[in-house]
């Protein structure tokens, strides 16, 4: 098999926990989708187009209420503002690449895409475009068809806190988290963006915390000195 084909394939092998992890929240998305008035094709355009499960229900919320268009498009923004950071990081591990590639591959960036190439990356191995979209493509179509799915046969499903089902993405998104702690400073880093995000929830509310979360914990990385090297002179 040619290293295109495994990086490929590597790809796809490595998305598998982030199809499982995601699912019941496609699925729940086009549940809501409908219970909020659209119709099965919308929920199933929202989620090919949008492509982001945060912003998907806070564009939920926001349909229904009499909001101008301009408020919602910040709101989504708002939620959304991590992945500027997450382009600007991730850029640096792909390397050169013409625009039309860059957009492609950064309209597939989600949460689990960008912590699953930084540890790739931690590990040594390239970030290649192949293996990014091996990665991306199945996780994108498995979500598109999960708000089909969702919005067909959600009502089924009174109560998915009950199965335990809302917990599931919670969990994968700390195993993100603690895929990172043996870097620099990672604890206060965590800490810090733990906090700037609780109280952005409880003064400025929700969807505004998850971005000012993300900017303290910015903030925190910029002033924390970084280790010095070891006693054989390497870098951490």
């Amino acid at each position: 098999m040619s290293p295109t084909r495994t990086d490929f394939f590597q790809g796809v092998r490595d998305c598998l926990p982030i199809v499982a992890a995601a699912a019941p929240f496609g699925m729940l998305f086009g549940a809501l989708a409908v219970d909020n008035g659209l119709t099965v094709g919308e929920a199933v355009l929202m989620s090919a187009t949008v492509f982001a499960g945060a912003s998907q229900m806070v564009g939920l919320e926001m349909f229904g209420a009499e909001i101008a268009p301009w408020i919602i498009i910040l709101s989504v923004f708002a939620v959304n503002f991590r992945h500027v950071l997450y382009s600007a990081a991730l850029g640096r591990r792909m390397g050169l690449m013409p625009g039309w590639k860059k957009a492609l591959a950064f309209f597939f960036l989600t949460d689990p895409q960008y912590a699953a190439s930084e540890a790739r990356a931690d590990r040594k191995m390239p970030v290649t475009l192949t293996w990014y979209m091996g990665m991306a493509l199945p996780v994108y179509v498995f979500w598109v068809a999960e708000a089909w799915v969702g919005a067909l046969f959600g009502s089924l499903i009174t109560d998915p806190a009950a199965l335990g089902i809302d917990f599931l993405l919670p969990i994968y998104f700390l195993g993100l988290v603690m895929g990172f702690r043996a870097r620099p400073n990672w604890l206060p880093v965590v800490i810090v963006s733990g906090l700037g995000s609780i109280l952005g929830f409880y003064t400025v509310g929700s969807p505004w915390h998850v971005s000012l979360g993300a900017l303290a914990g910015v903030v925190a990385a910029m002033l924390l000195p970084l280790p010095g090297p070891d006693a054989k002179g390497r870098m951490p």
